[in-house]
């Protein structure tokens, strides 16, 4: 599906641009696919073919794109390895994909680029014929996060990319090219890996940010009158404490997405008045295939604030209990969710993928609770839960109520060993710019009106920070041991 989704963007597209380095070089569509023939006749020399894995781990430029898309055409499969990760984390990875080649240096896609280029030239090679588009071929290897575990390699096929870009487009293609777009986040990550298809078939102009930095990416979305937003809650978080924001001309916006990381109440509403644009919370996991539920643009409060929505098109999700029943509307339950953009199965661990994939139902490991309009509130994740004095306490409640608080601009909850309660919750705050420090009495009886005595937290901590992982999501095992530290 890739393959032939890059062959003809190039063919309606042609000389437009469909990457921009962060270097300013630009990459066309009929770039990218005579780039990635090239590249595929190189990889094709030294062995690559049909089921082989190939690891990347190379930093998110147009030579990923061209690497990721001849792997495609030679039918192999491509692991992305975010180079973010410490050296000893990729070496994980990698050896987990199993792969016939590994490329680590930018250099290594132009070297084969230009062998494969002498190739072609004299006959010896033939341009890739992207092979008959079998729904169940391998096309990419995605590792989830492990925040709470050992990663895993989610397995994506042609099927799943084609669900996604269904999900996400209607599988239409773009009239013209050239709206312009951020590329904000690692391509090893699943919001690129499963999702270049519909970015080609949109015509988008990516802007690849070599490194995130908050008053760049202000800049970018001025210059470029973007009209989408799309970042994870810190990025967010970070782009409104910049301190000369309201000197950027950001009237173009329409719409703000943010994915992958909870949004706090707080967050939603101050990016919704200083943006002056609506607020689109998305869930999805990496099993999900980025796919899972969201927030209507058009959303009342209650919705935009306190929920992740319902599911979109095509999309169903329901909650259960810990025998996989539904459990009744108001009950705290797992998440689960159906779809087809969901994951083929994890890489050769067949006993995590039936723990994980059961009958089509991709076991998300987050708890909420579908209220009377339908919406499911999220109460935090299973392996994230405490117990204070014999009450489960989910952490992901006590923040979404927290972050309302004037003073708090980002928040946790962190479990802390207690003689008596078993267990007690640790509030680590992050302070507006310029409010005061909030005690703990404070806090607390701002949490009292709207949740149970039981789950208020009972000690605070205020910082600078909270540490991220590299894909943008709280560190919250980072976070314990700095507290435990301090």
């Amino acid at each position: 599906m890739l393959a032939e989704t890059v062959r003809a963007a190039a063919l309606r597209f042609g000389a437009a641009t469909a990457f921009v380095d962060p270097d300013g070089t630009p990459l066309s569509f009929a770039g990218l696919d005579e780039g990635s023939d090239a590249v595929a006749a190189g990889l094709a020399a030294r062995g690559l073919g049909p089921g082989d894995r190939l690891v990347l781990r190379l930093p998110s430029t147009s030579r990923y794109v061209l690497a990721y898309a001849a792997a495609a055409k030679l039918a192999a499969v491509t692991a992305g390895v975010n180079p973010v990760l410490a050296a000893p984390e990729q070496d994980r990875l990698t050896e987990l994909a199993d792969p016939r080649l590994v490329l680590s240096d930018p250099a290594e896609v132009d070297e084969l680029a230009a062998v494969g280029a002498r190739l072609l030239a004299a006959g010896t090679a033939t341009p890739p014929v992207p092979l008959p588009a079998d729904a169940g071929r391998p096309v990419a290897i995605v590792f989830t996060s492990g925040t709470t575990g050992t990663p895993k390699a989610a397995v994506f096929t042609n099927r799943q990319l084609r669900a996604v870009t269904e999900i996400d487009t209607g599988g239409a293609w773009a009239d013209r090219p050239g709206e312009p777009a951020l590329a904000a986040t690692q391509f090893a990550h699943v919001g690129f890996m499963t999702k270049l298809p519909w970015y080609l078939r949109r015509g988008l102009r990516m802007l690849i940010q070599g490194r995130w930095r908050a008053r760049d990416t202000l800049a970018l979305l001025a210059e470029h009158r973007m009209t989408t937003v799309n970042a994870v809650a810190p990025q967010l978080a970070l782009l409104l404490r910049v301190p000369d924001f309201d000197t950027f001309d950001l009237s173009a916006v329409t719409l703000i997405v943010a994915g992958a990381a909870a949004s706090p109440p707080a967050l939603v509403e101050e990016a919704r008045r200083r943006l002056r644009a609506p607020y689109s919370v998305r869930y999805s996991s990496t099993e999900s295939g980025g796919c899972g539920l969201g927030t209507a643009p058009d959303a009342d409060d209650d919705e935009a604030l306190f929920t992740i929505g319902r599911p979109r098109p095509g999309i169903a999700c329901e909650i259960r209990d810990d025998d996989g029943r539904a459990a009744p509307d108001g009950e705290v339950g797992e998440l689960w969710l159906r779809t087809p953009s969901a994951f083929e199965g994890y890489w050769r661990d067949p006993a995590a993928t039936a723990a994980t994939l059961v009958d089509g139902w991709v076991r998300t490991g987050d708890l909420g609770r579908l209220d009377e309009r339908g919406l499911v509130r999220l109460v935090g994740r299973r392996k994230e839960m405490f117990i204070r004095g014999g009450y489960n306490v989910y952490p992901a409640e006590v923040e979404a109520a927290l972050g309302t608080h004037p003073a708090v601009a980002q928040c946790a909850v962190i479990p802390r060993a207690d003689p008596v309660m078993g267990e007690i919750g640790v509030a680590v705050v992050v302070l507006r710019d310029g409010a005061a420090a909030p005690t703990l009495a404070e806090l607390r009886a701002h949490l009292a009106p709207v949740l149970a005595r039981y789950k208020l937290p009972e000690d605070v901590r205020v910082v600078a920070s909270l540490p991220l992982t590299a894909v943008h999501k709280l560190d919250r095992a980072a976070l314990a041991r700095q507290l435990a530290r301090s």
